[in-house]
């Protein structure tokens, strides 16, 4: 069987405790490897290792950190079949979806190779009688990430690529579900010529979050997850001098106009509700139709859409809609909370629950399922399932879908669906969440733009990736200057260079 250590200062290396988990094959529900689980021992000594590696990476010109980034592109599409297949085996997405996922990492990369721009300062010459004013953005030193399973490539890139190429050191723990993509990342890392110890990744559980929380050295953290853990992060984390930023729960609305394209708006919803079996923070799985007739229509041609969805293990091809969840713990919660929405009056228009494929009967599959007539009140509308369910929650008008929307507790992202300008400039203008779809289902920003909910889906002032990442990874330091007398020196012939 497979053991997976941690990625030390340039290598893999094995875990020093006796502590593991079981890395499985969601497909088929057997166990694939073993993660070794690292102590508090092991997380400060390579924090420390970080550390004394860092000054000199962040003394490199930013172009030259920067170059690193860019080769490490050029790896990533090289290895792109191979990491996708890696990633697929542990967490069971479809192969298009895994390089998905990958590409969009990659996305935040090329962002990254703009660093010397993005790093520099601001100048004012004469801000008083031969006085220059300059400011100048400088690393914090080592910076750590802790990052889910549900998008195993992505997510770690969205923050150990500018936290590097902005001179830091970073220390990565990603899920214990399916750590083999991002120990694959740093090897490629250091294949593109970053040097050892800038990025290390330790594996583990609780202990190693908690031993992140409390090290000195580390000055910031980074987290993506649910709330209740976003929460206790973000306030021990606070409560002990650190930045943090942290990324939790969502329970995404689309609402559906009654002038909306029904088709566009039923195949805009399959998509966002059911790919990547609804494991995505930014999945759609309530949808809010406006009016009867809409809600009528829309539920009409979801059904069929639904009911033809391919399930099955990544091996099956790439014309697979989704596959399995990622652990038999995932698949209970889901199939427990479906049972409870219809236990609670919700109708169940697709059921899901028995679905069953030859020659996988022990893998974590849920078939996908389809509610109609939910109300706030149900368990299903009110918790993230996180799973292959969609939710279909009637309103009368406009004002009772915005109100349903801003008055749930997250408010990651949101979708409508018209043909009305005005309609749309309203919705996006008043409701409460940090990404709006305007006849997009998934608004998820490009690499230059940020990303990042509201409510009690982020926690935090500053987003994830584009300018806000290197605002999150830096500090400012302005400086005020004055010089009294010249100084002469001989004069020189020779074209400045950075070296």
């Amino acid at each position: 069987m497979k053991a997976i250590g941690h990625f030390i200062n340039g290598k893999e290396v094995p875990g020093k405790s006796n502590k593991s988990g079981q890395v499985f094959n969601p497909a088929t529900g057997e166990v694939q490897a073993e993660v070794a689980y690292a102590t508090r021992d092991e997380l400060n000594e390579a924090v420390e290792l970080a550390s004394v590696a860092q000054p000199k990476w962040a003394e490199v010109n930013p172009q030259k950190r920067a170059r690193v980034i860019m080769k490490f592109v050029e790896l990533l599409h090289r290895d792109m079949d191979k990491l996708s297949a890696l990633l697929s085996s542990e967490h069971g997405r479809t192969l298009p979806d895994a390089e998905g996922d990958i590409i969009r990492g990659l996305e935040v990369a090329e962002f990254c190779i703009g660093a010397p721009h993005l790093l520099k300062g601001e100048f004012t010459d004469s801000a008083g009688p031969g006085i220059d004013m300059y400011s100048m953005r400088q690393p914090l030193g080592v910076v750590a990430g802790i990052t889910p399973f549900n998008f195993p490539a992505m997510i770690p890139m969205w923050k150990f690529c500018p936290a590097i190429v902005a001179g830091n050191a970073f220390i990565l723990k990603p899920s214990e579900r399916d750590p083999s993509v991002p120990m694959a990342l740093a090897e490629l890392l250091l294949e593109a010529g970053l040097p050892e110890g800038i990025l290390q990744v330790v594996n583990g559980d609780k202990e190693v979050v908690d031993a992140i929380l409390d090290n000195e050295t580390i000055q910031a953290v980074g987290f993506v997850g649910s709330t209740p853990i976003a929460e206790y992060i973000y306030t021990r984390g606070c409560a002990n001098g650190k930045r943090v930023q942290c990324f939790a729960g969502a329970k995404n609305h689309m609402l559906i106009m009654p002038d909306a394209d029904m088709d566009q708006a039923a195949d805009a919803l399959v998509g966002a509700g059911y790919g990547a079996a609804g494991e995505r923070c930014m999945a759609i799985s309530v949808a809010v139709p406006v009016g009867e007739k809409t809600a009528d229509k829309l539920v009409e041609k979801l059904i069929p859409k639904i009911e033809s969805l391919k399930i099955g293990p990544y091996t099956a091809g790439k014309d697979i809609d989704f596959g399995p969840v990622v652990t038999k713990e995932a698949q209970n919660k889901i199939l427990g909370l479906v049972d409870k929405g219809v236990e609670q009056g919700a109708s169940l228009k697709v059921d899901g629950r028995n679905f069953k494929m030859q020659g996988y009967e022990n893998g974590f599959f849920v078939g996908a399922c389809l509610f109609d007539n939910v109300t706030k009140e149900m368990e299903i509308y009110k918790q993230e399932i996180f799973g292959p369910v969609l939710s279909t929650v009637r309103t009368k008008n406009y004002e009772e879908a915005l109100d349903l929307v801003k008055t749930n507790q997250y408010g990651n992202g949101t979708a409508i669906f018209t043909r009305d300008g005005d309609t749309a400039r309203d919705f996006a203008n008043k409701v409460n969440v940090g990404m709006v779809g305007v006849n997009v289902p998934i608004p998820v920003p490009l690499a230059y733009h940020t990303f990042g909910g509201w409510k009690k889906s982020a926690f935090g002032d500053l987003n994830q990736h584009g300018p806000d990442a290197f605002r999150f990874y830096t500090k400012t330091k302005t400086v005020t200057s004055r010089w009294p007398t010249g100084i002469k020196e001989g004069a020189s012939f020779s074209i400045p260079t950075m070296e």
